[in-house]
C-alpha cells in the first residue's frame, strides 16, 4: 500500500471513529464550554515504551479543526520515559476535549504494539531471522497496526488477501491435499507470484518440497521437529514458523534455521501503552 492510499484510508478510518464517538454532539463539553475558547494541553507518557502513531493523534484534532496545532516533542521509534512531555497541543478546548478519546485509542494501541514489537525483535538482533506480523489485527485498524509493527522494528507479512498466496490447512483440505493445493495455485496465481503453504507435520513437508511450492510455513511445531524439517527443505524454499510465536518462546527459534517468524501476538496480544493528556487550560 503506497502512503497516498494509507493516508486516505486513514482519513477515512479516523472520521468513522469520530462519528462513533460523536454521534450527535459531545454533550459533556458542550454543556461546560458552550463558546470557542483557545486552550492547550500536554501529552504525557505514563510508561516507558515504544511511540508509533503521532501523525495519527494529530489527525485526530485537525479533522475536528484544521487551525488546531501540536508541538511534538519526539517521533515514531523514539523510545519514551515515564513522565515524558511528548507534545503539546493547542486550540479550541471543545476540539480538545471531544479528540481525547480518540485520539489517545489510536497512539496508545500503536505505541503498545510498536513496544511490544520492539521487544520481540530485539530477542531475534544477531541472527538471520525477520519477524513477521499476521492478518491477526483488529478490524478496521490494520493500516495502523501493521504500520506500528514496522515502527517497532519488525516486517509486514501480506497486508490483505489480495496481497499473496497463502495456502493454510483448510485450503489444503478444500483442494484434497498439499500437491493439489500448490499445483492449483502456481495454475491460477500469476508467475511473479510467490506460493506459500502451511504445513503440520513432516510428511507435508516433503510434499510441499515436491510440489514446487516457494515458500513452506512450519506451523505449530516444537523446535526439535522444526529443525528436521529445516534440513529436510534443506534450502529448496524458504521457511517460516508460525502457531502462538509469542517474546517468551521466540528464542528458543532463533537458531533453528528458519528464514522467517511470524507471530499473531504482535497485534493481537500487545498491551497498549498508557499515555494521557492532562494540564488542559486556557490560554
Amino acid at each position: 500500500m503506497n502512503e497516498i492510499t494509507m493516508k486516505m484510508q486513514a482519513d477515512q478510518l479516523i472520521r468513522m471513529a469520530l462519528q462513533e464517538d460523536i454521534t450527535s454532539e459531545d454533550v459533556s463539553t458542550n454543556a461546560v464550554m458552550p463558546t470557542a475558547t483557545k486552550g492547550t494541553v500536554d501529552l504525557i507518557a505514563k510508561e516507558d515504551g515504544v511511540i508509533a502513531g503521532l501523525d495519527i493523534y494529530a489527525r485526530v484534532f485537525t479533522i475536528l479543526d484544521e487551525k488546531t496545532e501540536i508541538d511534538f516533542h519526539c517521533k515514531d521509534g523514539d523510545e519514551v520515559k515515564k513522565g515524558e512531555l511528548m507534545a503539546t497541543v493547542t486550540g479550541d478546548i471543545r476540539v480538545l476535549l471531544s479528540g481525547e478519546r480518540v485520539a489517545l485509542n489510536y497512539l496508545q494501541r500503536m505505541s503498545g504494539i510498536a513496544t511490544y514489537t520492539r521487544q520481540v525483535a530485539k530477542l531475534l538482533e544477531g541472527s538471520k531471522v525477520t519477524l513477521l506480523d499476521t492478518r491477526k489485527t483488529t478490524p478496521n485498524c490494520r493500516v495502523f497496526e501493521k504500520y506500528a509493527v514496522r515502527v517497532g522494528g519488525g516486517c509486514n507479512h501480506r497486508y490483505n488477501l489480495s496481497d499473496g498466496v497463502l495456502l493454510k490447512d483448510n485450503h489444503i483440505g478444500a483442494a484434497g491435499s498439499v500437491t493439489k493445493a500448490v499445483q492449483m495455485a502456481k495454475a491460477y496465481a500469476p508467475f511473479v507470484r510467490k506460493i506459500e503453504i502451511e504445513v503440520e507435520t513432516l510428511e507435508q513437508v516433503k510434499e510441499a518440497v515436491e510440489a514446487g511450492a516457494d515458500i513452506i510455513m512450519l506451523d505449530n511445531m516444537t523446535p526439535e521437529v522444526m529443525k528436521q524439517a529445516v534440513e529436510l527443505i534443506n534450502g529448496r524454499a524458504q521457511t517460516e514458523c508460525s502457531g502462538n510465536i509469542t517474546k517468551e518462546n521466540i528464542q528458543k527459534i532463533r537458531e533453528i534455521g528458519v528464514d522467517f517468524v511470524s507471530s499473531g501476538a504482535l497485534t493481537h496480544s500487545a498491551p497498549i501503552l498508557d499515555i494521557s493528556m492532562k494540564n488542559l487550560h486556557a490560554v
